[in-house]
């Protein structure tokens, strides 16, 4: 009988889930500074133009912007620590975040004004570094497949931080110094609807074939003899996963800027009350993860009269409630 229930419940649990994106959003475009702090009525928010203006060209793209980036985050996470069995991964660990960083910064010092050039600069860039770090991993001739990605990772991502340290020397201190440190802080105070629209085209098929393959994420988490047997393809699948998780970060943290913790936290509380498969931990990952990065830039831009950058928010409460699933023992994976 306890077999019968559990899955029911887990079931309800997603419907919950549903459920409590569309409340946090719901939430979420009525809480702001303006036109009054705190939570204002539908009706205030249409009463002028001026506030008609600021709920639908910039609260509103915002809001969706913000669970179009956690949700990226916390399902390339998910997808990340199962095709890696490392439950320490999170998304950006390839060279993808750094590699964006590098690529924003470079934009801010070569070409300073010109319109969306630190975002393409920073997908450049984080393809790049996903691409470099699977070229030297197919270079090594020693370990497994899972500890080559890691080093490779590791020595690609250190690469790009060495020059983003050299730009930051290079940056007049007194305006390129200050962006750059922002931008790496992350937030979304400038977006808009273009914001939105630059990276929807990037991130929705990524998404979309990480949910379509959800189901294989289990698969491959074993080793490759064995995954072969059941009748994968386990170095094309793992690409194709790999890109696509990479894509989707790729795009939102050319958007957003590093907004850590996100993809780290968020698999362990869905693999911890949705079960460790794939085909239910990676759909709860991406739900969850909307409703937190929702919330953390509704206190972002709401708590305070000047806005707190959203990475401070996120590493907060990720690290708080890291701190408290790595007390209570359940930071693992189950076989």
């Amino acid at each position: 009988m306890s077999d019968q229930v559990q899955p029911r419940s887990r079931q309800t649990g997603m419907w919950l889930l549903f459920v409590l994106v569309f409340f946090s959003l719901a939430i979420s475009l009525l809480v702001g500074r303006f036109p009054a702090p705190g939570l204002s009525s539908p009706a205030a928010l249409l009463a002028t133009e001026t506030s008609r203006a600021v709920f639908l060209h910039l609260r509103l793209p915002r809001v969706l912007t913000a669970a179009l980036l956690g949700a990226s985050l916390a399902a390339s996470g998910c997808a990340f620590q199962m095709l890696f069995r490392n439950p320490l991964v999170e998304p950006g660990f390839l060279g993808v975040t750094q590699g964006a960083a590098f690529g924003a910064a470079l934009a801010i010092l070569v070409l300073p004004g010109v319109v969306g050039a630190v975002q393409i600069s920073a997908v450049i860039f984080a393809t790049a570094g996903l691409f470099l770090s699977y070229g030297v991993a197919r270079r090594l001739r020693f370990g497994g497949w899972v500890i080559r990605m890691i080093i490779s990772g590791i020595a690609v991502s250190a690469l790009f931080a060495s020059g983003l340290g050299i730009l930051k020397y290079l940056a007049d201190p007194m305006s390129q110094l200050q962006e750059m440190t922002f931008w790496m802080l992350g937030g979304l105070s400038g977006t808009t609807w273009g914001t939105t629209l630059m990276v929807l085209p990037l991130v929705a098929p990524a998404l979309l074939i990480l949910v379509l393959l959800r189901w294989r994420l289990s698969i491959l988490s074993l080793d490759d003899l064995t995954a072969h047997s059941i009748g994968t393809s386990p170095a094309r699948e793992r690409l194709l996963l790999l890109v696509a998780a990479s894509a989707a970060t790729a795009g939102v943290t050319a958007a957003a800027g590093i907004i850590g913790w996100v993809g780290l936290l968020v698999p362990h509380v869905a693999r911890r009350y949705f079960g460790v498969e794939g085909n239910r931990a990676l759909p709860a990952s991406l739900l969850l993860g909307a409703v937190m990065v929702v919330v953390c830039d509704t206190i972002a831009r709401s708590l305070m009269v000047y806005e707190i950058p959203l990475g401070i928010i996120t590493s907060l409460l990720g690290a708080s409630l890291f701190l408290s699933l790595l007390s209570s023992g359940q930071v693992r994976f189950k076989r």
